[in-house]
C-alpha cells in the first residue's frame, strides 16, 4: 500500500531501528515504547489485521512468531508478552498487521495480566 506507514519500513523506505529481518519480516523498536524492551514485527506484505488474515498468510505468520522468539533470544529475554491488536476497539492504530514484543522487566512480571 502506497501510502501505508508501515509497508514503507517494511520496504526500508523509512528507516527504523531494525533488530531482526527475514525475507517477510522485520522488527524493529518501537519509537514510543510501553515497556523497558519493546519491538514491533511486522510482515513486508501488507496485511491489515489479523481479522483479514486468510489460509495462504500461514508462512507470514509463522515467520512473525519465529522472528519475535529469534529475536528475545538475542536480546536475553528470559520473559516477554506477544500482543496484537486487532481494530480500533482493540487498540490497532495503524492499519497494518503488527506484533508488539514487550519485555525487559527487572523485577518480574509487570502487574497487568491478560
Amino acid at each position: 500500500m502506497a501510502d501505508c506507514l508501515f509497508c514503507k519500513i517494511g520496504t526500508g523506505e523509512i528507516p527504523s531501528d531494525t533488530v531482526y529481518e527475514d525475507s517477510h519480516v522485520r522488527i524493529f523498536k518501537d519509537i514510543h515504547p510501553k515497556a523497558p524492551v519493546h519491538l514491533l514485527a511486522i510482515p513486508k506484505t501488507h496485511i491489515e489485521s489479523i481479522a483479514h488474515l486468510g489460509h495462504d498468510h500461514g508462512a507470514i505468520v509463522a515467520a512473525l512468531l519465529y522472528g519475535a522468539k529469534e529475536t528475545a533470544e538475542r536480546m536475553g529475554l528470559t520473559g516477554y508478552k506477544l500482543v496484537f491488536n486487532v481494530g480500533r476497539e482493540g487498540g490497532q492504530m495503524i492499519d497494518h498487521l503488527h506484533l508488539h514484543i514487550l519485555g525487559g522487566w527487572q523485577k518480574g512480571a509487570p502487574k497487568h495480566e491478560v
